[in-house]
């Protein structure tokens, strides 16, 4: 059976896996349809984030199920979205929505991140999903498979810090400071659109990106424009300092921050004491897939948000090697 492997910075490699069957009730075996290129997978094929070579690659995936053991809510032939993280649906952290820091499992247990538990990755021909119930979610009846995949985890993390915060903030002010992760940055300049926020700002040093932005009528500025402690909401899509520490001076008083990447260039010098006396809050790490896909899926269906927006670049899974280490914005590889 070939999966996808990560070989080497900028190179990766088709190779054979070991059979993927059921091991107990609860579980399914799925037969991945549409992979899409995550911001988290250029940073692994760009050397930027660590993955062991020989690692198998893809994590935002939409499948078919062909197995099911007992117990399951599913039946054959259904397409689903499939959970990147593994997550039981019935510890602690999964019953908060923590679906990213399940305790049944290896910590950060996922598929095509190099983790532990060699779940494999979506570019494969067949993955098992352990806690199928828990893990899996179906696709809109009559929805294609490569206009919502993006759905399937980018656009959780974009909804994570976007969505419930312009809920409980009337008239919201949002700043997105994107650039990389490219495509996150871009799902959450257009979630806070879709949300209903009253100012959204997106930075970006990329005259592409910033044009997508500018077409879907979101203002652009450069950083040295950014007015500080004026944001409500603030996102950083970008893993640098400077960007952190824009983000901080932007926030408005009891505002938000939420990153969805560490600074890979160092620690960003912040004045606590300022933030201490605004009443900042700040959120970082991975986001929780399956906990957070629920609210994803609602900016969808009743908000407006569509991904699609974000032009993907569609290819045949064959060449789904050469597209993942290639320069484009977002790759998609499809069996249709």
């Amino acid at each position: 059976m070939p999966h996808l492997v990560f070989a080497e910075r900028g190179r990766l490699e088709w190779r054979d896996s070991l059979p993927v069957a059921l091991q107990g009730d609860g579980e399914a075996v799925v037969r991945p349809l549409v992979v899409g290129r995550c911001d988290l997978d250029v940073a692994f094929v760009n050397g930027l984030m660590r993955l062991p070579p020989g690692s198998p690659i893809g994590h935002e995936i939409i499948a078919e199920v062909v197995e099911l053991g007992a117990d399951t809510k599913f039946k054959l032939g259904d397409r689903v979205f499939v959970s990147a993280q593994i997550s039981c649906g019935e510890c602690g952290p999964c019953m908060r929505g923590a679906t990213g820091r399940c305790t049944s499992v290896p910590f950060g247990a996922s598929y095509g991140m190099g983790r532990e538990g060699d779940f494999g990755g979506g570019l494969s021909d067949r993955l098992r999903v352990p806690y199928a119930n828990a893990m899996l979610t179906p696709v809109p009846f009559g929805a294609h498979p490569t206009n919502l995949i993006g759905l399937a985890d980018m656009a959780t993390d974009a909804w994570r810090g976007i969505g419930p915060h312009v809920a409980r903030i009337p008239e919201a002010r949002v700043l997105v400071i994107g650039g990389m992760p490219a495509v996150i940055g871009l799902f959450a300049a257009l979630m806070a659109k879709a949300c209903g926020a009253a100012v959204i700002h997106y930075v970006d040093d990329q005259i592409a990106r910033r044009e997508i932005a500018l077409r879907e009528g979101i203002g652009c500025l450069q950083f040295e424009d950014v007015e500080p402690a004026t944001y409500d909401i603030v996102f950083v899509a970008h893993p640098s300092k400077r960007a952190l520490e824009s983000a901080f001076a932007a926030v408005a008083p009891a505002g938000q921050v939420t990153s969805a990447a560490p600074c890979i260039d160092g620690s960003p010098i912040l004045d606590t004491a300022a933030l201490y006396h605004r009443g900042v809050a700040w959120e970082i790490g991975r986001p929780d897939c399956r906990g957070l896909h629920d609210g994803t899926m609602h900016a969808w269906s009743c908000c407006g948000f569509d991904p699609g927006i974000v032009p993907a670049t569609l290819v045949s899974w064959e060449d789904a090697r050469d597209a993942w280490a290639s320069d484009a914005l977002y790759v998609v590889a499809s069996r249709d």
